[in-house]
Order: structure tokens, then sequence, then C-alpha cells
């Protein structure tokens, strides 16, 4: 992101030449970025690092000043950052403010350009309600429950591979994990045959063992991970550690208003649903609030297609999805240039303001 910025960065912020309205005439027009001012950006803890330095990338471009606030849950990656930031700039241009929730408040009691958060829905409320206060501009990026459907006609074993990396990166603390998974009944048991088999070849017949395999963030929730549990049909997984590790997790035979399907998971636990009708799993999801990706296995076009057009306004990925790696196609207008090349752009645009000048 940082060297895609650096050679850019020239073209972002040069003033663009624009047509100039009748009424204007004979003015020259231009539109010309220019820096919001100061940023706070809010990171969560379960990408602490990158979370707070792409935006930083963002600010600093366009000018900025910026103050970081790391998640008091990550205190490593937290220190680190302040470490990096002071040896590279000087506090009145970037500071790092540590600390928990009552930094956060004060924090958003004062008056900032614009405020970047990454994380929980609730969280992302309450900053927009202290942001309006000041009518500051606020970029939230939210968590939700992303779903997977598999239907009948897709390639299953790639599908189960596919939705086990998934949710297994980071052990399923990924604001875009697959949450819960629709399987046509007549190749639920395919399905669960090979995500126990991938389970196995990526982690071992003994997941708690392989010392590679990330724990749970803190014991608040592990135990809210291993309380969603409760009362559920478990065919693989379903213990935890003295570390905080969770082993993998597959629940079967979920009732769409049990508690796991109530929140965000946000941790490897997977629950099963099965279907009959695709119409039937259509209506349910948009029942519910819109999700932050959807994963479709299909190979019927007729299918795809029903998903691009209900759901526009989430990252709809279909045929063998690549869960989670379908953010290094970012869909503007076609789906070729990597997330990143595009992304990087728009989040210099976050931190400017467009001046018009005739």
């Amino acid at each position: 992101e940082l060297r895609h910025t650096l050679e850019h960065l020239n073209e972002w912020t040069r003033p663009k030449r624009v047509s100039t309205p009748m009424t204007q005439f004979p003015a020259v027009s231009f539109i010309m970025p220019e820096p919001l001012g100061i940023t706070l950006i809010m990171a969560p803890w379960n990408y602490p690092f990158q979370l707070n330095v792409v935006p930083l990338i963002g600010a600093i471009a366009a000018g900025n000043c910026a103050i970081l606030k790391p998640s008091a849950y990550a205190p490593h990656t937290a220190k680190l950052m302040e470490q990096m930031v002071s040896e590279c700039f000087s506090e009145k241009h970037i500071a790092v403010v540590l600390g928990g929730r009552e930094e956060n408040t004060l924090l958003l009691e004062e008056k900032f350009d614009f405020i970047f958060f990454t994380g929980s829905t609730s969280v992302g409320k309450l900053v927009m309600e202290k942001a309006s206060k000041h009518l500051t501009p606020v970029c939230l990026e939210l968590g939700g429950k992303s779903p997977c459907i598999v239907d009948e006609t897709a390639n299953i074993a790639l599908a189960a591979k596919r939705i086990v990396f998934g949710k297994l990166l980071n052990a399923g603390q990924t604001c875009v994990a697959p949450d819960y998974v629709y399987v046509h009944n007549t190749v639920k048991e395919s399905l669960m045959y090979y995500m126990k088999q991938y389970l196995s070849d990526f982690l071992g017949s003994y997941p708690l063992d392989n010392q590679n395999y990330p724990k749970i963030i803190n014991e608040k929730h592990f135990h809210r991970l291993m309380d969603l549990m409760d009362g559920q049909e478990i065919i693989t997984g379903g213990v935890g550690n003295e570390h905080g590790q969770i082993a993998p997790t597959i629940l079967d035979n979920v009732h769409p208003d049990s508690p796991v399907m109530q929140e965000e998971i946000f941790g490897p636990i997977l629950p099963l649903l099965t279907y009959h009708d695709i119409e039937d799993v259509i209506t349910w999801i948009r029942s519910r609030p819109k999700p932050l990706a959807l994963y479709l296995f299909s190979n019927c076009k007729t299918t795809q297609k029903r998903f691009y057009k209900v759901y526009l306004l989430a990252e709809v990925v279909s045929t063998t999805p690549l869960c989670i790696w379908h953010l290094i196609i970012f869909r503007l207008e076609v789906l070729v240039k990597a997330v990143w090349a595009v992304i990087t752009e728009n989040n210099l645009s976050l931190h400017s303001a467009i001046k018009k000048v005739f």
C-alpha cells in the first residue's frame, strides 16, 4: 500500500480540469484536493498493525495530522506502534494514544476533522453519535454475519476447502470470515465430510496441539464463544484449553433463532443450516442486517445472477470464491485491479476535501 501510494501520489493530488458552466464563462474550472485537518484513527484488536497503518498512509498522503488509537486488547502491538511513531514523526504531526474505554471516551469528546473507525457495530454507533455533535465526517468499517451458501451444483470439495480456510484464518477473528453456512440438503453430508477432512489437513488431528493455531484474544471473548455452543449439536471441536484456544467447531442442525445466529461469531465456530429452496435462503438473509460479505458456491448462472441482483451492496463472490481473499479483488467497474491499488487512492480521498475552483 505504501509503495503504491508513493508511486501515484502526484497523480492523485494534482488539480483536475473539469468543464466550466456557461454561467462562469470565460473562467477555467478545476478540482483540487486539500487536507481535512486532524484525523482520528481507531483500530481494532484482530489486525492491530495493519488496520492502524493503512488508514494512516492515506491520512499522511493527504497532508493531515493524525492521532492513532490502537486497541487496548492488543497491548504489545499498541506499544510497538507508539515506539515506531515516536521515532518517525513529531508528536505534533502523528501521535499515539494508549489506553482503554476511558481514553476512547475522552478522545471522542474532542473535535476532529475526520474519524476512521474499524470495529464492532455497537461501538460504531457510539462513534457516529459522538461525531455528530461536531458534524465530523466518519468512515465506519464494521462487521456482520457473512453467510456462505453452497448449492447442489457446487464443487463440494473445493467449497469445503475454501470455507475452512476462510474460517480458520486468525481463528475466525476476521470481519469477513464465513459466519455460517446454508447448504442444500442433498449435499450436506458431503460438505461435512470434506470440511472435517480439510480441518485435519490444515491443523492436524489435534488442532489445539498445533503451535501455529491462534488463540482467542482474551478471556471474555473465549467464554462468550464457549457459551454460544451450549445446547448445540457439535460435529467436531467444541472444546477449549487453558491457553485460550478453541478447537475448530462445526455445529449441525442449528436453528435460525438460536443464540449463535443472533450475533457475529468472530471465532472458530461454524454453524450449518440446510435448505431445500434457494428463495427461502434469500428471504431469510434479507430479513437480517446486510452482511459485510456473502460467499456463494454455485455453478448455476441463474442462481449467481439472482444473488448479484439481490445483494448489490454486499461483497458477493460466486462460483468457488476464495473466502477472505476476495478482498484482493475490488469491484469498482471491473474485477481486474488489486484491492489495494484502488483502495489506497480511495483511502487518500477519504482524508481529503475536494475544493472546487472557478
